[in-house]
């Protein structure tokens, strides 16, 4: 497992122990939060990156949120659903270095590992429309690309 994808899986334990205890203290709760979880530092920095941009903006990823779910409101979400759409989001929006396609199958992963058996449909289906509402469906494509010549050229 890389250490994004438990960074990512960090972020969303911690993303929901605050939504729970709703603790005013960020670094505290964290630094207790990674007490009782210990990680890679590698895997801790970038759930840290995640857990901090992800509350700076939540209501602004909310109300993008907001406008693409169909027969839904923000409050009728489950909470781990809701932590994985903003945080995927987050990621989706302000990281640049994380390609979408990335971004949204781990998101998935997630949805389907704490989520109920819906859970990784729903978040497909949300954050494809948000994507393509957004014009990010294709960020990264590029990365991507020269990283698969990159092995066919080593495997020639």
């Amino acid at each position: 497992m890389g250490q994004r994808h438990l960074g990512r899986e960090l972020a969303l334990k911690a993303l929901y122990q605050l939504d729970l205890c709703g603790d005013p203290d960020l670094g505290r709760s964290l630094s207790l939060f990674f007490d009782n979880f210990p990680a890679h530092d590698k895997a801790r920095e970038f759930a840290r990156v995640l857990v901090r941009g992800t509350l700076a903006e939540k209501d602004v990823l909310d109300r993008h949120l907001t406008g693409v779910l169909e027969h839904w409101s923000i409050g009728r979400l489950s909470r781990i659903d809701h932590n994985i759409l903003r945080l995927a989001l987050f990621e989706l929006t302000r990281l640049s270095d994380v390609p979408a396609r990335v971004t949204m199958d781990e998101a998935i992963e997630l949805a389907k590992r704490y989520g109920d058996r819906d859970s990784g449909q729903f978040v497909n289906g949300v954050l494809d429309r948000l994507a393509e509402q957004l014009g990010l469906k294709g960020k990264g494509d590029e990365t991507i690309a020269l990283e698969d010549q990159a092995v066919a050229v080593k495997s020639d």
